[in-house]
This record gives structure tokens, sequence and C-alpha cells, in this order.
């Protein structure tokens, strides 16, 4: 089984202006990440604007990453669901064609009960032979799950090997890492949180800055497992007004778009209803991208 571990950028999906995927643009970004380094990649997530493909779409972004990825990195497919059902048919997909691991959120439209999200990611668990990460993020489903609920079904679901955790409470983190142990790692899944996550025994990220700063928030991560805490410090020092940007604007996938088409790689637009930058985002990105190269240079 490939390790997961590591700042894993959850990628966005390119797009033509006619706002078809730019599967071109795909194979382009998968070969850019690779060559930048990092630990792995997360395809078909919120980042990636899962909701708004079609499950054709998904089947084929998971069939195209993961033979142009070629086994050169490890690849987590998002499978997320309404119905356990749809969730399960994903996830044997993305198993079928040789991806690395599978990140779950749960229901998110009809907001489960916590014996419901249980029952979902047992019966996934239980149909599927892939590493599965469970992913709490209650500012997109509406559901902040308990730790308790979260140790629970790391225990009892053999495939749940790892926990994406975004509520943003690093008490959360730190019970899930230590009592957690031996059942599931965790990834810090809030992009300003990322050292305490790491201090308090995460061993991942889940990371949105990722895409626009790949080789740096690698290097932060191999800086914190080398105990060189202030070279790793000092980068999140230094991406944290990026990582701030993203978090706030309610923009994060517009935003990494139009970071990846200033740094030359494929963005495109969103698909509707999103909406680009307005002038004054598009500015203050390019003035956080240009402060970011003057910091590296």
């Amino acid at each position: 089984m490939t390790t997961i571990r590591g700042a894993y950028p959850v990628l966005i999906t390119p797009m033509t202006q006619e706002q078809e995927i730019d599967w071109g643009g795909v194979k382009n970004n998968v070969n850019y990440f690779v060559d930048q380094g990092v630990a792995g990649i997360v395809i078909n997530g919120s980042t990636g604007e899962f909701v708004s493909l079609s499950r054709e779409e998904k089947y084929q972004m998971v069939e195209t990453v993961m033979k142009e990825a070629g086994g050169r990195i490890p690849v987590i497919v998002g499978t997320a669901a309404e119905t356990t059902r749809e969730t399960i048919e994903y996830t044997k997909q993305a198993e079928v064609h040789g991806a690395d691991g599978a990140l779950i959120i749960n229901p998110f439209y009809m907001k489960p009960k916590e014996n419901e999200i249980y029952h979902h990611f047992k019966e996934v668990s239980d149909s599927v032979n892939l590493p599965i990460m469970l992913y709490n993020n209650p500012f997109t489903s509406g559901v902040n799950m308990s730790a308790d609920l979260m140790l629970q079904i790391g225990k009892d679901c053999e495939n749940v090997t790892h926990i994406k955790e975004s509520s943003g409470e690093i008490g959360k983190v730190r019970d899930l890492a230590r009592k957690g142990k031996g059942d599931f790692e965790v990834f810090c899944g809030a992009e300003e949180l990322v050292m305490e996550s790491y201090l308090v025994g995460a061993t991942g990220w889940i990371s949105v800055a990722g895409n626009i700063v790949p080789k740096l928030v690698t290097d932060m991560y191999n800086h914190f497992q080398n105990g060189e805490l202030e070279e790793a410090w000092s980068i999140n020092d230094r991406i944290l007004p990026l990582c701030t940007f993203l978090e706030g604007s309610g923009k994060y996938v517009q935003i990494v778009k139009r970071a990846m088409e200033l740094t030359g790689q494929a963005g495109g637009p969103a698909r509707y209803p999103r909406l680009g930058l307005s002038p004054e985002e598009d500015q203050k990105l390019k003035d956080l991208l240009a402060s970011l190269e003057t910091v590296k240079n």
C-alpha cells in the first residue's frame, strides 16, 4: 500500500472558455506537479469543482489523470456523493483505475445524523479495498462531525486510513491524532492552521495553496519532518497571506484557476454559476504572487 503523507495539492479542473474540461490542460498540470516534486495530488475535490462535474466527467478525470501520472506520484480521488450507493460506485471506479486513495466527505444536502454518517462510511469501507480519507468540513457539508464519531469510524472501518480535518478546531486535530494513533492518520484541511496541525500530530495537508506554491508547501512539510522548525515556520509565515486570502474570499476555486494561468499553467474559468475575480481581487492575487516571488529570490 502506498504511504500517504505530506502536502497534497487538491487540483482544479481546467476548463475552456466554453466551460468544457480542458483535457490537454489536465495532463499539463499533472506533469507540472510531478516536476515540482509534490508528495501526491488530489482530484475531483472541492477545488476541482466536483459538484459541478457530470458522472462521465468525473470518471474521465480519473482515467485521464491516472494514465498521465503513470504511477509517478500517488493520486487520491474525491468520490463523495449524496447517496451511499453512488459513493460506492465512484470509489470502485477509482479503485479499478489504480487510485491510491479516496477522499470522501459526508452527504451534504441532507445533513445526515451521526449514526447515518457512521453507516455511510461503514458501508463504503466494506464495499471496496481502497484506502479512504474521511473528510470533515462543516463549512461545505453543514455537518461538523464529533471527534468521537470520527474515532469510532476510524476504529471500526478497516479501509478508513486517514481523516482530513477542516473544521478549524485545532483541538480536534490533536485528539484525532493522539487517540486515533494506530487506526488512522490525520491530514490538515485548514489552510491557516497547517503548522499548528503538524505540531499536534498531523502527517499531511490537503492543500489548496499547494496549487499555487507547490514547492513551498512541499519544502515546509519536509523541513518540519527534518526537525527544522524555524525554516518550516518561515515558509508558513510567507504563504499565510495567500492562505488567508483563499480561506476568506469565498472564491478559492477562481483564485487558484487564475493563479495557475498567471504562473503559466492551465486554469480557465470556473463553471457557472461561479464567476471570475473582480479587478480588485485579481490585483490582490497578483500582489501576493509578486511578493512570494520576491521572497523566493
